[in-house]
């Protein structure tokens, strides 16, 4: 038999009219390395889309990487599709794919479809049987089939896996060993889900994981795909979702990734106006391309299929939304009505959204996009582009600024924290302190809070008490609830020594404690998205630097009162507007002293006096201290009592 054999294909008609037409959800099944055990044919097949090629071999482990040995040949279809078959190969070798480009130049560039790769440096492809693993998730996903995003508590622990936590050595944990330290953790501090930062492969370290390379493969850092799924499988036996971080907006230009794959820009845009990134020096896929499409569709569809992600944060739409996004004039091209929209880009998010939902029950998107777009979170048969929510990039701004600011300051500055009211509902929000917020020079959370170390730590445990108070979803970046003084360093890990001390401990034991409140208190969850969850009682306080509202959910569920005073001095008998004569119990205080407060956890009552407060016949008194964000739980109202 000769190198290799033409008589195999595991693409048929349909595969192609589908890749063509660019709405194949499983193009990982077809294209790629796969392994085929066919009787007597047992060996490894290849295809590979390279329409401009002059001529496409496979070399390896198998051929000692030499060109020419392992011919593909054209398909004639003119789907651009290069395949084969060898008995020579076998899973576990290493492969590339050697183009004689249209410019003729020749190049080795990973396969685009490998589902496993080397370890980087190292940059090649490896032959995967699978990957393969006996799930043992069956509860959650059948719970997940039925799981509402929108009335359900979400709190996410964003994860850069590699630095979260390293042994004594420095060396990250794999794969194996962090996924039961995750998930205890997790679960001790209350989060519903684990965000990890990108580990579809990438080859450089310090891109966190943001320009990729392989869009089907875990990264090889921290173990073979099968240990990852092992991961995401010991995490939902916890009770813990898995969300991941993944980025269609930009790829890497790196030699042996998809950049001028067949000596063309086959995958990204030919005009560097709309192919080329300026502020990430990378390449932007082209959006218009069916085939791209279903390369980026089948990438999202497998995760999710294969490795039961629960959920995809899709990178920098804001990025390819925008065709002028981080652009000067003159160095971008308008679309055919003249305007600066990517139509292509958003017609993709809507076949995204639209596939993803049809195909995967409970799972859920998230945009990262940072702009005033309308409909991010509306539905594709309503004129949106579909996703199930959006990061409130405004809310974190607003937030972060009003909180650095000396209290002093802040009077003049209430409307920073207010405003964001006014659109709450106008998406699905995930309100986020992201990995974002504490890097290039931005500090830490804690660094960013004024004054010395015990008030910084009172100002944030305010700042995120006011966060698990607010409408929507929440996200906190690893690091944060150590109260960690320094800016997050990817090559390192944690300082997790700073539990050792009170001030450190204490914000940790009220993120957990705020997470398990959010989670149990269906006026705190259940509305997130809805108007009529929310409710101003004095919004106006700007001198005294306080905010009094109500959270509120079905009337079967108790109603939730927050009083969030952000002064850095007490207020004695502060009158609070009631909404009616319901008695209140205070479940949470930023002060108490298991948070490094000042406060013994002795919980106070509040009755309502019939004295007119901001337009509300009832009131009561409360002694406010410092930076306290105190949360009431309407006690049930006795025979005769009006409701909240």
């Amino acid at each position: 038999m000769s190198a290799m054999d033409y008589g195999i294909s595991l693409l048929n008609d349909g595969d192609i009219y589908l890749f063509k037409e660019g709405t194949h959800t499983r193009l990982y099944e077809k294209l790629g390395a796969h392994v085929v055990t066919q009787k007597e044919r047992r060996g490894v097949y290849f295809a590979v889309w390279a329409p401009n090629a002059r001529a496409v071999s496979v070399v390896g482990d198998f051929n000692g990487y030499t060109p020419g040995r392992h011919p593909l040949r054209l398909r004639n279809d003119g789907s651009g599709i290069w395949e084969g078959f060898t008995q020579e190969a076998r899973a576990g070798q290493t492969y590339k794919f050697h183009i004689v480009g249209y410019d003729g130049e020749e190049r080795q560039k990973a396969d685009p479809f490998a589902r496993r790769t080397e370890k980087p440096p190292a940059s090649a492809s490896i032959i995967c049987d699978g990957p393969v693993h006996d799930w043992r998730d069956g509860e959650w996903m059948r719970q997940r089939a039925d799981f509402t995003p929108h009335t359900a508590p979400i709190a996410i622990y964003e994860v850069h896996l590699a630095s979260w936590r390293r042994h004594p050595d420095g060396t990250p944990l794999s794969y194996t060993e962090a996924a039961e330290a995750l998930a205890d953790y997790a679960e001790e501090n209350g989060f519903t889900h684990v965000e990890l930062m990108p580990v579809t492969e990438y080859p450089f370290d310090g891109s966190w994981g943001y320009q990729v390379t392989g869009y089907f493969a875990p990264t090889a850092r921290f173990g073979p795909p099968e240990s990852f799924m092992a991961f995401v499988d010991t995490l939902h036996r916890r009770g813990i979702g898995v969300i991941l971080d993944w980025v269609p907006s930009h790829f890497v230009t790196d030699g042996h990734g998809l950049a001028n794959f067949d000596g063309t820009c086959l995958f990204e845009h030919q005009d560097p106006r709309l192919g080329y990134h300026p502020q990430w020096e990378s390449a932007i896929f082209n959006y218009g391309r069916n085939e791209v499409r279903a390369f980026l569709l089948s990438s999202a569809h497998y995760w999710m299929a294969r490795y039961h992600i629960d959920a995809i944060r899709v990178d920098a739409v804001a990025s390819m939304l925008y065709l002028d996004y981080a652009r000067e004039e003159g160095e971008w091209l308008p679309n055919r009505y003249g305007d600066n929209r990517n139509l292509e880009a958003a017609d993709f998010l809507k076949q995204l959204n639209r596939t993803l939902y049809a195909d995967f029950p409970g799972i859920f998107t998230v945009a990262e996009e940072s702009t005033a777009y309308d409909g991010v979170t509306r539905p594709v048969d309503a004129g949106g582009l579909g996703f199930g929510f959006k990061w409130n990039m405004g809310w974190m701004h607003d937030t972060l600024k009003y909180f650095s600011l000396d209290p002093v300051y802040r009077r003049g500055n209430h409307n920073t924290v207010t405003f964001s009211l006014w659109y709450a509902f106008d998406e699905n929000f995930v309100l986020p302190f992201s990995h974002d917020e504490v890097v290039h020079l931005k500090g830490s959370l804690f660094g960013k809070m004024p004054g010395d170390p015990a008030f910084k730590a009172a100002n944030l445990r305010a700042m995120l008490a006011y966060m698990a108070a607010h409408p929507g979803k929440k996200l906190l970046f690893m690091g944060n609830e150590l109260a960690q003084p320094t800016e997050w360093d990817y090559a390192g890990s944690l300082p997790w020594e700073l539990l050792k001390h009170p001030l450190h401990k204490g914000v940790q034991n009220l993120v957990a404690d705020l997470n398990r409140l959010y989670r149990e208190e269906p006026a705190l969850h259940r509305y997130d998205t809805r108007r009529e969850g929310f409710a101003w009682l004095n919004a106006d306080d700007a001198e005294r630097n306080t905010l009094v509202f109500i959270r509120r959910a079905e009337e079967t569920h108790a109603p939730v009162l927050a009083v969030c005073r952000f002064a850095g001095s007490a207020q004695e008998g502060y009158r609070i507007p009631l909404p009616d004569t319901t008695v209140w119990e205070e479940v949470f205080n930023s002060r108490w002293e298991r948070y490094g407060g000042d406060l013994p956890q002795n919980p106070r009552i509040l009755r309502p006096q019939a004295v007119p407060c901001c337009g509300r016949p009832n009131s009561a008194l409360l002694d406010m201290g410092p930076l306290e964000v105190a949360l009431f739980r309407a006690q049930t109202p006795q025979e005769g009592e009006e409701k909240p």
